[in-house]
């Protein structure tokens, strides 16, 4: 019996910027480059909706989420884990 392998999934880490919607959560990640011809580091950040289940995630928390299947027009992650809790 052959069991079928999963493919690698993208995973995230970032902050919770909004959990105003039922069982979904808007998390910032921020990237840190480095400019390609002045040297200086740029950030920028970019906002994803993941699927939490038990509405158990806050504004602030740090969180780990994966990318999956579709979950509505605009879900493509789901939350994997709570890093740490908002102060």
């Amino acid at each position: 019996m052959q069991q079928e392998q999963r493919n690698h999934r993208k995973e995230r880490i970032g902050i919770v910027t909004g959990n105003k919607m039922d069982k979904t959560i808007t998390v910032s990640i921020l990237r840190r480059e480095k400019h390609p011809i002045y040297g200086k580091f740029v950030k920028s950040t970019k906002k994803f909706y993941a699927h939490d289940e038990k509405n158990e995630c806050n504004e602030g928390d740090k969180v780990r989420i994966m990318e999956t299947r579709p979950t509505s027009k605009m879900k493509r992650w789901r939350l994997v884990e709570i890093l740490e809790r908002a102060k």
